[in-house]
């Protein structure tokens, strides 16, 4: 779907049509984060089992996850991670589910994830611990865009894995410059928002890395008058992350922003995101940027046509 928000006009097409929409001098920002392995079995003494989600390596040996069953956890209880040498003690329960583990030996937690992780799909694609390999091999690589280069996502940034290199390459074809950046996508931007006021919802951190070889990039093509397209809100909450004192600066770190109406965009001129369930932060970055009304209105217009939500679902391009 292709919805102008200064018309209000909804077109239909496919997305190999997007090359045909962008001109040579406008710039597509990608964002380059790989999922990685991050689901985990751990085996409590008893012989029970938890699942956990690895979030993010604090410091070496010390881990931020979510377990699904923490409440019957005791402080320093110890658990077998899989079948391997590795064990993970139980410090404490945060809000949500969030706890804080440390792991023994503390080796990189790529090393051990690399060993015993599953990828993270999302909940409605079923898989159990006795998945072959080669299934794990393919979903492995099927939850990432074409370009991921950076570990260190536990979702992917799903508007980018529309793109193949026959549509990349068609889109360099005519000039359209590319700039990248890394945002590691972490559950939080999937949290649902529980609150009345938007302002009270807290967003969990998420590492970016915004290069200068990147803020070149779009300069160039600002001066060319060209249009920045933010694949996916993951690029766009860099952007604006790092243009909140007015002009875009590199940066790396993390960022917590939440984008919500009224909000003043200084860094992106096109979104390409795919279509976000009712009451999430993603919907309101969405409706920030279309304005709410609008936004209804083209949803209301994708159910009729059919099409699909999701993280495998359809695309939506707005001008």
């Amino acid at each position: 779907m292709i919805l102008d928000r200064a018309t209000g006009n909804v077109e239909h097409g496919v997305f190999r049509d997007l090359p045909g929409v962008l001109r040579p001098q406008d710039c597509l920002v990608l964002n380059k984060t790989q999922v990685v392995p991050a689901k985990f079995t751990a085996r409590r003494a008893s012989g029970g089992r938890i699942t956990g989600l690895f979030i993010r390596e604090e410091r070496r040996g010390h881990w931020d996850v979510m377990l699904n069953g923490a409440k019957r956890l005791k402080p320093n209880e110890r658990m077998q991670l899989g079948e391997s040498e590795w064990s993970m003690e139980f410090l404490r329960r945060r809000e949500r589910g969030f706890c804080d583990v440390r792991i023994d030996p503390g080796d990189p937690a790529s090393v051990i994830l690399g060993q015993i992780g599953m990828t993270p799909l999302p909940p409605y694609i079923r898989r159990d611990d006795a998945a072959s390999q080669e299934l794990r091999r393919l979903d492995h690589a099927r939850y990432q865009t074409v370009y991921a280069a950076v570990p260190g996502a536990v979702a992917a940034p799903t508007a980018g894995m529309h793109f193949t290199d026959g549509v990349l390459n068609e889109i360099h074809g005519k000039g359209v410059s590319t700039a990248e950046v890394v945002l590691h996508v972490g559950l939080g931007t999937f949290q649902p928002i529980e609150v009345d006021d938007l302002s009270d919802h807290a967003m969990h951190r998420e590492w970016f890395d915004f290069p200068e070889s990147s803020v070149d990039v779009i300069g160039r093509s600002r001066a060319a008058r060209g249009r920045i397209l933010a694949v996916g809100t993951t690029v766009v909450r860099v952007l604006e992350t790092c243009a909140q004192e007015g002009r875009l600066q590199a940066r790396n770190g993390w960022t917590d922003i939440l984008i919500y109406p009224p909000f003043t965009f200084r860094a992106t001129d096109l979104i390409l995101t795919n279509f976000h369930l009712p009451g999430s932060t993603l919907l309101a970055l969405v409706s920030a940027f279309a304005g709410r009304e609008l936004v209804m209105e083209a949803y209301g217009i994708a159910i009729r046509e059919g099409y699909r939500f999701y993280s495998y679902g359809d695309a939506m391009l707005i001008m």
